[in-house]
């Protein structure tokens, strides 16, 4: 039988050890607010290029790439660059802006974050990723946690697996307090399926030291079978959780022994798409607002027993008030295929 247990982040003790990943493009303050209600433990902003944070204004258009509230906490940033001597300086406001855990990104495997010597490009550089580390942990790690974001290598070469190896254990002795590794290759992206034998060995590896698994996490019951098969403290959760903020609580059922937990019928759809939209308009203008429900709308749609139609009336509303229509004629106990 599943049972819950607690992540622990460096003095961070989590109740739960469901995580929302990192998601460029859609873990904004809106979405990890609503992940933290719904049962996540703990939810990572999307990732921050180290420049772009030591050089952000306080202005109303941008107060939500630092917005830490109440709700949210514990909350995590993370960090992406090329230099190592920028890291320091960004981790540093970071936390002064209130974040509880610095994540490093040496994960990405998007050709630009590539081209330009950041993400998942320091795994083939593991003096530099080291240097990173230390930068961040010098600059923070008497005040917060820091944790590491990592892929299985560049490739599947023997050189790529030393090189893995080779950070993970160097980053654990600059003092991370943990590190999330998704077991596909920065070649392969997001092809093919994750090799979760490979958490297996890196949590073997590391003994009692926090690694979170990634990777594969479409539903609830693939996050039990990757804590389960793997041994890994805890899962973070990326695509699995966008349009469908309940994995969260629905991990946390079945980790406490009840049943394959249902999914939430058209009504309560309706209430969380609503509870979407108002905390989304709290920070965004309203043409943004829009133009980000819309695309979430989509994702939502995936749970809708007539998807397809629901999907295509999201795209089409170009108005909030078009948006709320979908709402109210799509969501409802009535609607054909309820």
């Amino acid at each position: 039988m599943a049972h819950r247990r607690q992540l622990q982040i460096g003095s961070l003790v989590l109740e739960s050890p469901c995580v929302q990943a990192a998601l460029s493009g859609y873990s904004d303050w809106p979405m990890r607010v609503l992940a933290r209600r719904m049962g996540a433990a703990y939810t990572v902003a999307e990732v921050m290029l180290d420049q772009f944070v030591t050089s952000l204004k306080r202005r109303q258009r941008t107060r939500r790439y630092l917005m830490v509230t109440d709700d949210l906490r514990p909350a995590g940033a993370q960090l992406m660059g090329s230099v190592p001597e920028n890291f320091g300086p960004a981790a540093s406001r970071l936390a002064d802006e209130g974040f509880d855990v610095i994540d490093i990104n040496f994960g990405c495997p998007v050709k630009k974050a590539m081209g330009r010597c950041r993400g998942g490009f320091h795994l083939g550089q593991p003096e530099v990723a080291v240097q990173i580390v230390r930068q961040v942990c010098d600059a923070v790690g008497d005040q917060l946690p820091v944790t590491v974001k990592l892929r299985r290598g560049i490739d599947d070469s023997a050189n790529s697996r030393s090189q893995f190896f080779q950070i993970l254990d160097r980053v654990f002795d600059c003092g991370v307090a943990g590190v999330t590794v998704h077991p596909r290759t920065v070649e392969q992206r997001y092809r093919g399926p994750s090799d979760w034998d490979f958490l297996a060995e890196v949590k073997q590896h590391v003994g009692h030291r926090t690694v979170i698994g990634s990777g594969d996490l479409v539903d609830a019951a693939a996050c039990v079978r990757m804590l389960q098969s793997t041994g890994v403290d805890g899962v973070s959760i990326a695509r699995g959780a966008i349009g469908n903020p309940w994995i969260f609580s629905q991990v946390r059922q079945l980790l406490d022994g009840r049943s394959q937990p249902d999914f939430p019928d058209l009504v309560q759809q309706k209430q969380t798409l609503m509870e979407h939209m108002d905390l989304t308009r709290t920070v965004y203008t309203p043409t943004d607002a829009l133009r980000k429900m819309r695309k979430f709308g989509i994702q939502y749609a995936l749970l809708h027993p007539q998807h397809d139609l629901v999907k295509a009336r999201f795209i089409a509303s170009r108005t909030l008030d078009a948006w709320y229509q979908v709402l109210e004629q799509c969501y409802t106990g009535a609607f054909p295929g309820a």
